[in-house]
């Protein structure tokens, strides 16, 4: 079990790591912003990042840069200026910012293998989240051509990856090229199934769009190489709709929130089963999200629950293989 520290970034990381330890999880999946993890850092920098983690006995499977590959494919506007680093920003020319990003993402694998993780959990953007909806009318050929963007401006990223022998995970999400499941079989028939690219799976970007989260375990049992355990309470009844109203998180109009992990509609059990199923041996990290309580009360608590859900896979043998045998 890890934390993800991306929604922790305001605090230094020597303070996150001593809670986060004190409430027994097993790692930090580190977040490339705030301190917690540079991807321009030296050698001798990266060694002390290891003796910060392994001073709380913590560990790290995999770090995230999901605000940087926003930027990648995206339709750059005032708004990325407040998530991107300044030099990946720079004079906010579009284009310039997309290059940019690329570069940056391409830094962070090799940023990865130097610090000695497999995975780098993230966003890529996309140029065509804003036409989800028909109206106007879109051709076909706007689609494609908004997967073949995608695949032009992320398989030179993919390259690096693989060359450096890291993984990269999209997080499955509205705003990115993929946010369910036939939007994520279509992404990777766009790289051409480039063995760097697969997902973080986390069920609550799902599960409020009305998909079961396990359908998607199903359908990408090879590809799922990181998981975030995050949870979300869905509140359509007739008059509060999917699509958030234009409203804030944390308002109450809004037809669903996410909650801290065992607050909300998620099945854990179910997931932690279907994980099981496909052989995943990866952490489950908890992304905490909850407008309406403590993220501290909320860490310890999300631990205890996952570990009551956290199912050991079957030896092999069915439960009732022991009625066959003559007492």
């Amino acid at each position: 079990m890890t934390m993800f520290t991306g929604q922790w970034a305001d605090l230094p990381l020597d303070e996150v790591a001593k809670f986060i330890a004190e409430c027994g999880y097993d790692g930090l999946e580190l977040a490339c912003w705030g301190d917690h993890f540079d991807v321009h850092a030296t050698a001798s920098e990266l060694n002390k990042k290891w003796e910060q983690l392994k001073n709380c006995n913590l560990e790290c499977f995999s770090i995230s840069n999901h605000l940087v590959g926003q930027a990648v494919c995206d339709e750059i506007d005032e708004r990325h200026k407040s998530i991107l680093p300044e030099a990946v920003w720079g004079d906010g020319d579009p284009e310039g910012v997309r290059q940019r990003a690329a570069e940056e993402m391409k830094q962070t694998a090799r940023a990865a293998k130097a610090f000695g993780v497999p995975v780098v959990n993230g966003f890529t953007g996309s140029s065509i989240w804003g036409k989800f909806y028909f109206f106007p009318p879109t051709p076909e050929s706007v689609v494609d051509e908004g997967f073949k963007d995608f695949a032009n401006r992320w398989i030179p990223i993919l390259d690096e990856f693989e060359k450096n022998e890291v993984k990269f995970a999209l997080e499955v999400h509205p705003a990115e090229i993929a946010y369910d499941i036939a939007t994520a079989q279509r992404a990777l028939e766009a790289v051409d199934f480039h063995p760097a690219f697969g997902f973080n799976f986390d069920p609550s970007h799902l599960l409020w769009q009305g998909i079961n989260p396990t359908k998607f375990i199903d359908n990408f049992p090879d590809h799922i190489f990181h998981v975030h355990a995050k949870d979300v309470a869905l509140r359509t009844d007739g008059e509060r709709g999917i699509l958030g109203s234009h409203l804030p998180f944390g308002d109450a109009g809004r037809g669903w929130e996410f909650r801290s992990v065992g607050r909300g509609d998620v099945d854990f059990d179910d997931i932690v089963r279907s994980l099981n199923r496909i052989g995943y041996d990866g952490p489950l990290s908890v992304e905490w999200e909850d407008e309406g309580m403590d993220r501290r009360q909320g860490a310890m608590e999300s631990l205890d629950y996952l570990q009551s859900m956290d199912v050991v896979p079957p030896s092999g043998a069915a439960f009732d293989a022991a009625f066959s045998e003559q007492a």
